[in-house]
């Protein structure tokens, strides 16, 4: 299987290592990430005002890219599949912004066609969690491992619709997958600050310990995350156990990780 694939900026710059795990970890699941050919930054954050379409160009240019493909996009930054997937649902809706936005398309219109997915998602829904758990050779069985979610996978729900935003499943599944225990505990979905730290880093460190120390006394060894914000907002605010992103413990589990080093 194919997919198209926005890998975002963090991800080709300073986690190249968590970019390298999702390539190495699909192939071993039988799909093949197709990057996206001279692909820009997705726009950082998606701003609702109907009349500020230059940021999101970006997004509307992958997702034609998909399409033109006949592929979904796959995204693994939950910010990026946050702006790429509100982008979509904003072609689609209204259609005042989508004409906007196709004055700028050289190549053809786009008008909302693409099936825009998670990694997580692309695990769930195309591999499927049952493939992923007979494609496992480094079990990670007997490890407590708490999912935290942060503000953009899971709202707004209206758009985002990847699960429950108050009580979702998708990582404990996954985690539950790869053969390990799935911490549950309050805060896994709630902000720990990261769009925060530069303006209140009191804040950002207060709302980053209370989730970590949340997390822990539910017995959680390691926290995991899609988001790469949030990984470096927990670790910089004293995290004392390892927070990993999630295509990381992925790669561990396929056996794929010491391949990142080549």
């Amino acid at each position: 299987m194919k997919v198209t694939y926005f890998p975002g900026c963090t991800l080709k710059n300073k986690a190249k290592d968590l970019d390298l795990y999702a390539y190495k970890s699909a192939e071993a699941l039988g799909v093949t990430l197709e990057e996206i050919e001279d692909w820009q930054c997705c726009g950082g954050v998606f701003t609702t005002a109907n009349d500020e379409v230059a940021t999101k160009l970006s997004s509307v240019r992958a997702l034609k890219y998909a399409v033109d493909k006949n592929q979904p996009l796959v995204t693994v930054c939950s910010a990026c599949h946050n702006v790429i997937k509100q982008t979509n649902h904003a072609v689609q809706t209204n259609s005042q912004f989508a004409d906007k936005v196709n004055r700028y398309m050289a190549d053809g219109s786009y008008n909302g066609e693409a099936e825009v997915y998670h990694y997580l998602e692309m695990l769930r829904d195309l591999v499927g969690f049952d493939k992923l758990k007979e494609s496992v050779v480094n079990s990670l069985k007997g490890k407590k491992i708490a999912a935290y979610y942060g503000c953009l996978l899971l709202r707004p729900n209206s758009v985002m619709r990847m699960d429950d935003p108050e009580n979702p499943t998708i990582m404990e599944d996954f985690i539950k997958a790869l053969g390990a225990d799935a911490v549950v505990y309050a805060k896994r979905n709630e902000c720990c600050g990261g769009y925060i730290s530069a303006e209140s880093p009191e804040t950002a460190k207060k709302n980053s310990q209370a989730i970590i120390n949340n997390a822990k006394a539910q017995g959680a060894e390691m926290i995991i995350t899609a988001c790469p914000l949030c990984k470096y907002n927990l670790v910089n605010n004293g995290a004392d156990i390892p927070v990993v992103y999630f295509t990381e413990l992925l790669a561990e589990a396929l056996g794929v990780k010491e391949d990142t080093n080549e």
